[in-house]
């Protein structure tokens, strides 16, 4: 059985970002309509993984940054959607040096995920971003961010304990694990 889309409209958007978007969507070749439902139409995001080298090992300039949707402070990997048009590496550029206050001299696509592919069409793409230099960005108004340098080894063991919830975090904290152990380098 294939679905087909019947109706389609966005019934909201966030200016310069995503959409909502309303469908109904029938049965083929029966056409019997399934019930309407809801996706976000999302133009993308890019995760960072800021690293650097430290007499301690490799650490991760990672956020506590204030979630709304949470009510509460956590910790993450700095991230941020890019404009429909943007070119995906010069978001994270721009993302690192907002939200850090750190560019790189180097940007190393480790992989893209789709974080919630029943609710929404967005691709995350994770880089890893190393040899990083002061060059500040003012942040946006509505975030509350505090960057909080953590070795590698530690946020592996927090990601694998469940003390690091946030799905995209984990994963760009394990791929990063995992070039270091398969001695991919960093830099």
């Amino acid at each position: 059985m294939l679905l087909k889309r019947k109706d389609s409209s966005i019934i909201w958007q966030k200016e310069g970002g995503w959409r909502l978007r309303v469908e109904t969507a029938c049965t083929e070749p029966a056409e019997v309509t399934v019930p309407q439902r809801a996706f976000i139409e999302h133009p993308g995001a890019v995760v960072l993984v800021p690293l650097r080298q430290t007499a301690s090992g490799p650490e991760i300039l990672m956020l506590r940054q204030y979630r709304v949707a949470l009510d509460e402070t956590i910790l993450e990997l700095p991230a941020g959607t890019r404009g429909w048009d943007e070119d995906w590496l010069a978001c994270a550029q721009r993302e690192l040096r907002e939200e850090t206050g750190f560019r790189a001299d180097s940007f190393t696509l480790l992989g893209e995920v789709w974080p919630t592919p029943g609710l929404s069409d967005e691709l995350m793409k994770i880089y890893l971003a190393t040899g990083l230099q002061p060059a500040p960005l003012p942040q946006d108004v509505d975030e509350e961010i505090e960057v909080e340098p953590v070795l590698l080894a530690d946020l592996t063991r927090m990601a694998g304990n469940g003390r690091i919830r946030d799905a995209k975090s984990v994963i760009g904290i394990s791929w990063a694990a995992s070039r270091r152990r398969s001695g991919a380098g960093y830099e």
